[in-house]
């Protein structure tokens, strides 16, 4: 399942200063992959993060939104070079971020995602290999087949 998520494109290395930074990058780059405009996306994810922090902790988030207007599941994954605020449950800063994007209408396949995307955030021999890799590629690698 997480394969099919993640194409080479998906895995990113960025340097981004906050998380509202972060959420119009994430928005910005799945706009064209999902047919909405970033301010769509951007105002999705800002009113799930109202609703509460997608802060998981441990340094990871999973920004996550379900759309009317999608049909497919998108997501996208992100190292940050510096970890940011993102007001995490456990007050620590974060540098791993999953985006997921899912159609509305799609809630068990939303919740099946985030599970598995969690399980696999919450291996930290997985979270260090991907911390240290050092390149996109080995990141991917270590996200789907540690």
């Amino acid at each position: 399942m997480l394969q099919d998520l993640f194409p080479p494109d998906h895995v990113l290395l960025a340097r981004l200063p906050s998380q509202n930074a972060v959420l119009r990058e994430l928005a910005a780059r799945s706009a064209v992959g999902v047919g909405l405009t970033h301010s769509e996306i951007t105002h999705a994810l800002a009113q799930r993060e109202a609703f509460g922090t997608t802060g998981i902790g441990h340094g990871i988030a999973i920004p996550h939104a379900r759309l009317r207007a999608i049909i497919r599941p998108f997501a996208l994954f992100v190292r940050l070079d510096k970890p940011i605020d993102w007001r995490a449950i456990d007050g620590q800063p974060v540098d791993l971020i999953f985006l997921l994007l899912s159609p509305e209408g799609d809630a068990g396949q939303h919740l099946q995602t985030l599970a598995a995307v969690t399980r696999r955030l919450r291996d930290r021999k997985i979270v260090d290999g991907i911390r240290s890799a050092h390149d996109v590629t080995e990141m991917r690698h270590r996200l789907l087949d540690s």
